[in-house]
């Protein structure tokens, strides 16, 4: 049905309203990459709804999109559900009040240490379910793992003496990444969970669903979701708690090679995005204590 649907509205673009092909082909790609994101949400593109399109504008700033190019975005996806609104295929448009600046400039760039504590202290650590979930939220933060990392997570990548995790990354480069005393904690005091999950099950990896089934990306995404909404954090995703590790290391003066290497970044210009606000903060303290300021 969604690849209908961008299907018939690019078709709109070009007989009714004339666009030039080279516009068409940027929409395409830019509702290409709404699709993406509906199936990561575990939606149909028609079932998006305004959080879900912040979330995923938090997404593409964090990941380094510039303004330019998000504006445009904007701009694609709130033609294309007038669009269907006007067809009524939908009833409701969930880009309806959305301003392309403030859209993104109001969301969270990192969390506090206040909330990470917060986040972290939500899950019930009386549930198997919950004790797994509180291992979830506690490696995501301390080794800033991607959300896909994490999925295939194997009980024989930790080396739990030293406290550390080989995981693999894209293009299945491995790399080694430090848990953290907490994370550790929490990984140990969820192994007898994991055995009650897992029932007669079989499985290698570390984060299980009942029976031994293997948790999804999409799983992961909502656990997080739903925990930041128990915690009054809004427009959270894994990829924020990622933002998050790396932010907190700046500020507590890591190097940024070592904070590259930490998340698996191929290029240091693509770890630089996280500088900007350890940069904001030193302006923040310039402005407020230099008398000059």
């Amino acid at each position: 049905m969604k690849n209908n649907l961008i299907k018939e509205y690019l078709q709109y673009l070009r007989v009714e309203r004339g666009l030039a092909t080279n516009t068409i082909e940027a929409y395409r790609r830019d509702l290409e990459k709404l699709q993406e994101w509906a199936i990561e949400c575990s939606k149909d593109i028609v079932q998006l709804d305004r959080s879900d399109i912040l979330d995923n504008f938090g997404y593409q700033k964090v990941g380094g999109i510039c303004d330019a190019t998000l504006v445009r975005f904007i701009s694609s996806l709130k033609g294309f559900y007038k669009f269907l609104l006007r067809e009524q295929i939908i009833e409701t448009d969930p880009t309806a009040y959305l301003e392309s600046r403030k859209s993104w400039q109001s969301l969270p760039k990192f969390l506090s240490l206040k909330e990470i504590d917060e986040l972290l202290d939500t899950p019930d650590l009386f549930t198997d379910k919950g004790l797994r979930d509180r291992a979830i939220l506690e490696v995501l933060y301390s080794s800033g793992v991607r959300v896909s990392e994490l999925v295939g997570m194997k009980l024989n990548d930790i080396e739990w003496e030293k406290g550390i995790f080989t995981c693999f990354g894209k293009g299945s480069k491995e790399r080694k990444v430090p848990l953290g005393k907490s994370a550790l904690e929490f990984l140990t005091r969820y192994m007898p969970a994991r055995q009650r999950l897992l029932q007669r099950g079989n499985s290698h990896r570390v984060f299980i669903e009942m029976g031994g089934y293997s948790m999804s990306r999409q799983k992961i995404w909502q656990l997080v979701k739903e925990y930041g909404r128990q915690a009054g954090i809004s427009h959270i995703t894994p990829h924020l708690l990622r933002h998050s590790f790396a932010t907190t290391l700046l500020e507590h003066g890591a190097d940024l090679r070592s904070v590259q290497l930490l998340l698996g970044h191929a290029d240091i210009g693509t770890t630089q995005i996280y500088t900007h606000v350890t940069d904001e903060k030193v302006r923040d303290s310039y402005l407020r204590f230099h008398p000059r300021s």
